[in-house]
Formats: structure tokens, C-alpha cells, sequence
């Protein structure tokens, strides 16, 4: 099973909004990881079929899906950043009423409805009304409704926004668990929600793929360019303007900065071992050069 992103880009009026995007993609779980404006979104619904593309094609098993699309629709699940519900709708009707439009056999609904439901975790309240429901437990009804008719592809997008800490563990558990012999793409700006699940990361900037690897490689690529340091208050506007820092910690006697750069930026800079997210700030930082 493969899906090809081919040659993908999209503006709108005068703004590239993505810039010949090419993936090629096998089972298993992929991070698009990029900042709110970067393209996830666009490139999410452009692949689910939600938009055109100004340029390019969406290739699935060498077939293009605007030539198949009501076959790549039925293998597809989709959870929208948006993702909507009727609040009065218990969780179980909600998913009926999706298992319908989605043609699934009435007899076979309510069992795999069930299923669903105990699988994400809301079996206890699924005769509960969704406005009742936590934010987390409305993401994971989102799932469960993303996968009602068993998709080979699942794009989720920016899935864990407004969720506790608790919450991303469990829906990142969630992901994992059925994460075989599928196609996953979890778009994020969260590095946590990829880092430990992701199979492989594509860094989204700007609407251009800027790097991809799994999670250890993608930080191997800046190591010994990861700096900390302890400097005088006097000292740090300077080095805020002029470096690509990670984090900052103010202490009574001075600040300490992590700083990515290639070049020790000051004296008594010792290196550290980088993180994913020092390597998600070194691409995503704008306001400053790539030192």
C-alpha cells in the first residue's frame, strides 16, 4: 500500500500556501510537524479530497484519487482540526449516524459502533449527550468516527489541540494501538504528539518539507550545535537578536539560554545534547539567522 504526494501546490490569491510538496508514504505513522500557518492543514484536506490542489496529484496504489475518489473516500478516515458534532446527539447515536452516511450494513453498525466506542474508551458514556462530554473525550469520539468504516488511511489533524497532558498521552497510546497496516498522518505543532509515536517526521515550513527523518536521526543532524550558558541580564538581548534559542530560564544571578548554533556563541557556552525540539525551533524560527 502506498500514497503519493505528488508535486503538491497551493495559493491562495497571491499567497503559496504550499510549494511542490512530494512524499511517498508505506504503513505505518507519520508527524507532520509545523507551525500554525505552515500548510498542515491545506495539505491535510487537500489529500482527504476537501479541496484541489492548484498543481499536482494524490496518488493511492498508483491510481489518482480524483479519478477514484468515491473508492479513496471509502478507505479514508478523517478527523478535522474543526472536528463537528450534534451536542445533543448521545456518542453512540453520533457514530450511527455517521456508520449511515458512510453506507455501512445496518446490522453491522451498532456492533462496530460498540467496538469503537470501547476501544477509545467510551463505553461507560456512550448513552451520555456529547455536550456533556470533556474536550478529551470529544477528540476521542472524533477517532472513533474516523474510523467507523476501517480506513487503510487516517489524517488526523492537530488532533490533541486544547487536551491535558493525561489527555495527549492517551490519545498518543490510542494512535499506537491501531497503527498497523495503516497509513497514520498526525499534522502537529506539538513535538511531544510525534516524537515517541512517529515512525518518520516531515518538517513543514513555509509550505516546503524542509526535513524528514524519524525522530533520532533529526536530531542527530545538530548535534554539537546545541549550546547553554549562563549570562548577565546586560547580556541576553544581544544574543536573543543575533541566535536561535530553545529556552531560557531567568535566575536571580543571570539567565540561562539553551542556543542553537553552529558556532560557540559565547565563552563560556559548553554544548548539551540536543532535543526534537531544539531541532523543530532550528527550522521553524524565522525572526532570526540559522547560526
Amino acid at each position: 500500500m502506498t500514497l503519493e504526494i505528488k508535486n503538491i501546490s497551493k495559493r491562495y490569491e497571491k499567497a503559496s500556501v504550499l510549494n511542490d510538496i512530494s512524499i511517498a508514504l508505506e504503513p505505518g505513522v507519520y508527524g507532520l510537524l509545523g507551525a500554525n500557518g505552515s500548510g498542515k492543514t491545506t495539505l491535510m484536506r487537500i489529500i482527504c479530497g476537501v479541496i484541489k490542489a492548484d498543481e499536482g496529484s494524490i496518488i493511492y496504489n498508483g491510481e489518482n484519487t480524483n479519478e477514484k475518489a468515491d473508492s479513496f473516500r471509502s478507505i479514508l478516515g478523517f478527523l478535522p482540526q474543526d472536528f463537528r458534532y450534534y451536542p445533543d446527539f448521545t456518542g453512540l447515536k453520533f457514530l450511527l449516524y455517521i456508520a449511515s452516511l458512510k453506507g455501512l450494513d445496518k446490522n453491522m453498525a451498532k456492533e462496530k459502533c460498540e467496538e469503537l466506542l470501547q476501544l477509545v474508551g467510551l463505553e461507560d458514556v456512550k448513552s451520555k449527550k456529547i455536550k456533556k462530554y470533556s474536550g478529551g473525550m470529544k477528540q476521542r469520539l472524533g477517532i472513533a468516527q474516523a474510523m467507523i468504516n476501517n480506513p487503510k488511511i487516517l489524517i488526523l489533524d492537530e488532533p490533541t489541540v486544547g487536551l491535558d497532558p493525561k489527555e495527549r498521552v492517551r490519545f498518543r497510546n490510542l494512535i499506537s494501538s491501531f497503527s498497523k497496516e495503516k497509513i497514520v498522518i498526525l499534522s502537529t505543532h506539538i513535538v511531544s504528539d510525534v516524537e515517541y509515536i512517529a515512525d518518520e517526521i516531515l518538517i513543514l515550513n513555509k509550505g516546503k518539507i524542509e526535513n524528514r527523518g524519524n525522530s533520532e536521526n533529526l536530531v542527530k543532524e545538530i548535534e554539537g550545535h546545541v549550546w547553554e550558558c549562563h549570562m548577565k541580564s546586560s547580556s541576553v538581548d544581544d544574543l536573543l537578536a543575533n541566535y536561535v534559542i530553545s529556552n531560557q530560564k531567568h535566575e536571580a544571578v543571570g539567565t540561562i539560554l539553551r542556543i542553537i548554533s553552529k558556532e560557540q556563541p559565547a565563552q563560556n557556552a559548553k554544548k548539551v545534547q540536543p532535543t526534537l525540539e531544539d531541532v523543530y525551533l532550528y527550522y521553524l524560527r524565522e525572526d532570526v539567522p540559522k547560526k
